[in-house]
């Protein structure tokens, strides 16, 4: 009888590790198809939004630039380079990083080892400044990439860009907007979306920049004003004052929200007022009168919507992430040529387009 109750027992524990085995099998093979099934977003803008040499295309339909200062057609930014390296970090797709690496190296990267903002269709840059809000982006990107992969170059080209901004694109001791390495001259100001902590916490991690420096733009978030609901939006480093818009752009609260957020503090008042317009209006509106809190446009952009999400989720506040999510899809493109495209009135822009893919990737 025991005899036969140990055999039983063994066969019950070779059924049970083989059920295991398989339900394992498959679990990696969900996975992996999961990981390989590109977002319809995402083909959409290898389809439609990547010019012949790889750019990122700034809009659908394609237009003459008329201002070398304004982004027009298929032009190219290095905003985009930053975002897609952050979409290829978020899938663990080390070769599609490589190849914006090599995009930045071939293209953006000029021999003076700043960042060109934009390139024309081609590949080709008309200017000579950089901006330092994408400059940070992509050497957080890049950071990450060292981090996850172990690949020198990519660290090499970080300290390089790095090296160069603190050479060229400081004011006052602070790094401001942009510089023109053609004409040796700066911006004033620096915009507060650009103090983006996590990436300095990397840089300071990696010896590209002191504590020092560091404390410098930890300080300015930590005393930065609010007037009860937002936040200003520039700091001019001659005479060490907070800026404020008139006009609220939801944007650019809510990526300093983010860096807020990765600072340790996350912007509670802002993403209440966002909950209170949602809940009343259904919506969030792109930009807001600062005083009187009402929509001072009638137009939602998926961007928004995509931040807000990328905010919710780093506050672990995925419940309001979801509906953030729903509402931002009704924009999505759902069958036809463009299929996955945030694309209205037949044209779309990339950071758009950008940013929704961001979110439904992290959420």
């Amino acid at each position: 009888m025991q005899k036969h109750s140990r055999h039983f027992k063994r066969r019950l524990w070779y059924i049970l590790l083989a059920a295991v085995i398989v339900i394992a099998a498959v679990w990696v093979a969900v996975c992996s198809l999961m990981k390989t099934k590109d977002s319809s977003t995402a083909v959409f803008m290898q389809s439609y939004m990547t010019n012949s040499n790889g750019t990122v295309a700034s809009y659908l339909k394609d237009k003459p630039s008329t201002d070398p200062n304004i982004v027009a057609g298929r032009e190219a930014l290095s905003e985009s380079l930053g975002l897609s390296m952050q979409y290829a970090l978020l899938s663990d797709d080390s070769k599609a990083m490589q190849q914006q690496v090599q995009l930045l190296q071939t293209h953006f990267l000029s021999p003076q080892h700043y960042i060109r903002w934009k390139l024309d269709a081609s590949g080709h840059a008309q200017v000579s400044t950089n901006a330092l809000g994408d400059d940070l982006r992509i050497v957080g990107a890049l950071l990450e990439a060292y981090e996850r992969w172990g690949q020198e170059s990519d660290l090499t080209i970080a300290r390089q860009i790095t090296d160069t901004l603190w050479a060229q694109d400081q004011k006052q001791d602070y790094l401001v907007d942009y510089h023109d390495f053609v004409h040796n001259t700066s911006s004033d100001l620096l915009s507060l979306t650009y103090v983006d902590i996590a990436t300095f916490q990397r840089m300071k991690q990696y010896g590209l920049m002191t504590d020092e420096q560091y404390r410098r733009y930890s300080d300015l978030l930590q005393h930065m004003p609010n007037d009860g609901t937002f936040y200003p939006r520039t700091y001019d480093v001659n005479s060490s004052e907070y800026g404020y818009d008139d006009t609220i752009n939801l944007i650019d609260q809510l990526i300093l929200g983010i860096h807020l957020t990765e600072s340790g503090q996350p912007p509670q008042q802002l993403v209440a007022f966002m909950k209170k317009e949602f809940a009343q209006q259904h919506r969030l509106y792109g930009r807001y009168d600062r005083s009187t809190h009402r929509a001072a446009v009638d137009y939602e952009a998926p961007s928004v919507y995509g931040l807000a999400i990328q905010l919710a989720i780093k506050m672990n506040d995925i419940d309001w992430a979801n509906q953030l999510y729903e509402r931002m899809i009704q924009f999505r493109t759902a069958d036809g040529l463009y299929k996955g495209g945030y694309v209205s009135d037949g044209d779309t822009h990339a950071f758009d387009n950008l940013m929704a893919l961001l979110a439904e990737t992290e959420l």
